[in-house]
């Protein structure tokens, strides 16, 4: 048997194991992408940013890198069941971090574009910038992988939906998008169409992964208020998957009724959270209450045309999301707060 002692060690020992072998990610992807990097660019120099860049090769090159690292770290965890939700998390998990990765990394290369305007990188710091690159992508990723909560969840999802819906918005072939609503963003043929539909699709995945671990032992005295609140939040997650599913302009009813749908669950979720958790903070409660006003008060200036649909949907989106990973935070602090003083 394992002495009390012992135990502290051991677990010291697990920590250092995955340190060991997050480095070793790290050092076995800066080899490999730096080889690549020798021959795709021939031993060139090559612009920070845009088509052909070290800033595009490296971006690239990091989400693939993410993609294995974190799925790899989640395996080696144990994490990973074969039951079909578990693998799709994975698949969903794994894809939010390659986005992540790519767009990070072209957002950086763009801006030292910008503050070494004309300037080009030489051969052999395009082999190291593109090493290091993926190294640190495939450390970070792995880490994630292997470390992974309900508030490192959280800020994956902001995360991936905050980048995801900027680069559909900067990608977008008409300027003028925002004067008719946001999901336009997704009716398009080109790149920012793509980017808005499966930033929606793999955001709305995300939700549920995380209604079903983050209402997993929240204690309650409602028979039923757990399943109820799990439900309501698979539910968002759902429609807005469906919503990027069926871009409105080929599935106009189905789209709004699934946007105006997770609005409505989201506003149940609101007003009957405290009967269904009534441990849930009274301070988070009733900031769900002004979240859900200032949501029917955006609809009501939008209705007499003080506001733009566009700017609705965005600062509703916001809030909605907020919330939720506020809620988190508050199921986890009442989880804490319930469990037995040792």
């Amino acid at each position: 048997m394992t002495s009390a002692a012992a135990t502290p060690r051991l677990r010291a020992s697990s920590e250092r194991t995955l340190e060991s072998i997050a480095l070793a990610v790290g050092v076995g992807a800066f080899i490999l992408v730096a080889v690549i990097a020798v021959i795709a660019f021939r031993f060139q120099s090559a612009p920070i940013a845009g088509p052909d860049s070290v800033g595009q090769f490296s971006a690239v090159t990091s989400a693939i890198v993410a993609i294995v690292a974190f799925a790899g770290g989640r395996m080696l965890s144990g994490s990973v069941r074969p039951g079909i939700l578990d693998i799709v998390d994975l698949v969903a998990l794994s894809f939010a971090h390659a986005v992540i990765a790519l767009l990070s990394w072209t957002l950086v290369s763009v801006i030292f574009e910008q503050a070494f305007i004309g300037a080009e990188v030489f051969a052999i710091p395009v082999i190291l910038l593109s090493g290091a690159v993926a190294a640190v992508t495939g450390y970070v990723a792995f880490y994630s992988g292997t470390h992974i909560d309900l508030q490192l969840l959280a800020v994956i999802l902001a995360t991936f939906l905050v980048e995801g819906i900027v680069a559909s918005m900067l990608t977008a072939s008409d300027p003028l998008w925002w004067q008719k609503h946001l999901s336009s963003l997704g009716v398009t043929e080109d790149f920012s169409s793509l980017a808005f539909n499966l930033t929606l699709i793999v955001a709305g995945i995300l939700v549920t992964t995380l209604a079903r671990a983050a209402t997993r032992g929240i204690p309650t005295s409602h028979p039923n208020g757990i399943a109820r609140v799990r439900l309501c939040l698979i539910l968002v997650g759902v429609f807005l998957a469906f919503v990027g599913v069926f871009p409105v302009d080929d599935w106009f009813w189905i789209h709004t009724a699934f946007a105006s749908g997770m609005a409505v669950v989201y506003a149940v979720l609101v007003i009957r959270l405290p009967v269904w958790i009534p441990g849930m903070s009274r301070f988070f409660v009733y900031l769900g209450w002004v979240f859900l006003a200032v949501v029917v008060g955006l609809g009501v200036f939008y209705a007499i045309g003080y506001y733009t649909l566009t700017a609705v949907e965005l600062v509703a989106g916001t809030l909605v999301f907020t919330w939720i990973i506020l809620f988190i935070r508050s199921a986890a602090a009442l989880q804490e707060d319930m469990r037995p003083q040792e």
